[in-house]
């Protein structure tokens, strides 16, 4: 509805895996989440995602987790990758969503959280997406993490070399302390 009512189009097919990691970039806006929801009930993916735990107290706390939302602790160690993998162990159906860049403002880097959680839960990254210059969303193909960062990156670089956020300024280049 949400979508419709915004002039907004899907692209794209349903992940095939039943378990992923779906990296929701760009994310330069609160609106992001509002689309990303809108899409995985259109698409009929039930979603898992991070978010910090800031958004997840009163008096909305409960609605953020109804919703789908995990909270998590920056600027603290909790041991999130091995946490996300073991959940993935556990569970036969798990689309979890991990903005990869960590903020809605601008980065140098990437959070590599994405990359890790997959490799060590065994399951494919999946490439989500929201276009605001074309007013479309979706899923994009999905990766297998190697053993070598910058080939997987340059894969992921290229896909969303002509994604554009809301707010484009804010919108980083998909690359991960790891390649430097």
């Amino acid at each position: 509805m949400v979508l419709v009512a915004t002039g907004w189009k899907t692209e794209g097919e349903r992940p095939r895996d039943r378990r992923f990691v779906l990296i929701a970039a760009p994310h330069t806006s609160n609106w992001d989440l509002v689309y990303l929801l809108a899409l995985s009930e259109i698409f009929d993916v039930s979603i898992s995602w991070m978010g910090k735990d800031a958004i997840f107290r009163p008096p909305f706390g409960w609605l953020m987790k109804r919703l789908g939302g995990i909270p998590v602790v920056r600027g603290k160690s909790t041991n999130l990758v091995f946490q996300a993998a073991q959940r993935f162990k556990s569970s036969d159906d798990l689309a979890l969503v991990v903005p990869a860049e960590g903020t809605r403002g601008a980065v140098e880097h990437w959070k590599s959280g994405f990359y890790h959680i997959a490799r060590r839960a065994d399951v494919p990254i999946v490439l989500g997406y929201l276009d605001y210059a074309r007013k479309r969303g979706g899923f994009g193909p999905s990766l297998r993490a190697t053993d070598d960062v910058r080939k997987d990156m340059d894969q992921i670089r290229e896909f969303y070399a002509d994604k554009v956020g809301k707010y484009p300024d804010k919108f980083a280049l998909p690359r991960l302390r790891e390649e430097d």
